[in-house]
């Protein structure tokens, strides 16, 4: 069998709907699967959450120039912390399609390889 026949037999089994969105990709990260990850990153980005706002609403209540820079300083400390909580959860998010597009892609392979012999 040529490449052109594989590839048309790819073409014409393709499924548009199988695509995966952006609702479904939140809707497997908020998973019974997935529970334990999401709570741990919750339960870490909300205190930095906390600590951003407070240092923010204390950084225009200071009058000195030392305790505005701490406060800052604090405030740069606990939006970084949140980037991180979401740079953690997003490669969670990807680990989690990946296993599953591997798992899609097994499953494909074994359809094609199938209705390559019965041809």
């Amino acid at each position: 069998m040529s490449n052109e026949q594989i590839r048309k037999i790819i073409e014409d089994s393709y499924d548009d709907s199988k695509e995966e969105t952006l609702r479904a990709m939140a809707r497997d990260f908020y998973s019974r699967s997935m529970r334990s990850i999401v709570i741990l990153l919750w339960a870490w980005a909300i205190p930095f959450i906390a600590l951003a706002v407070y240092s923010a609403m204390q950084f225009f209540k200071a009058d000195q120039t030392q305790a505005q820079i701490m406060y800052a300083a604090l405030f740069i400390l606990g939006v970084h912390g949140v980037g991180l909580m979401k740079i953690c959860a997003w490669e969670m998010w990807n680990r989690h399609s990946i296993r599953r597009d591997l798992k899609h892609m097994e499953l494909r392979v074994a359809e094609l390889s199938e209705m390559l012999k019965s041809r």
